[in-house]
């Protein structure tokens, strides 16, 4: 798994290539965990995770409380379907803001 980050109008976008499962899941984790410190708001794009296990859910949701601890917010674009279905049945989509493309996700964490 590669993690990439960048800013884009002032928001802080992370990249994600390659799957979150019990194997990488902690090496993500402790990738974003500072950056989430450091910025409180961020856009994550999963465009290119093909999978992710129980590991990378729980990463996620501890992505998520430490944002909104922050008072930030977390949004996700390019969830595959699969992804998408599993976070809708297990509640996590209703944690983040969901969107098409990056542009979309950082006008809507600007606006909001």
């Amino acid at each position: 798994m590669n993690i990439e980050t960048r800013i884009q109008d002032g928001i802080t976008v992370i990249l994600i290539h390659g799957e979150i499962d019990g194997k990488t899941a902690p090496d993500a984790q402790e990738k974003l965990l500072p950056v989430v410190a450091a910025h409180k708001t961020i856009v994550m794009d999963m465009g290119d995770v093909p999978f992710m296990s129980s590991a990378g859910l729980r990463m996620m949701l501890l992505f998520y409380r430490h944002a909104t601890a922050a008072n930030g917010k977390v949004a996700l674009v390019g969830l595959s379907e699969q992804i998408r279905d599993t976070m809708a049945a297990t509640g996590f989509l209703d944690f983040f803001v969901v969107s098409v493309n990056v542009q979309e996700a950082v006008a809507s964490l600007k606006t909001g």
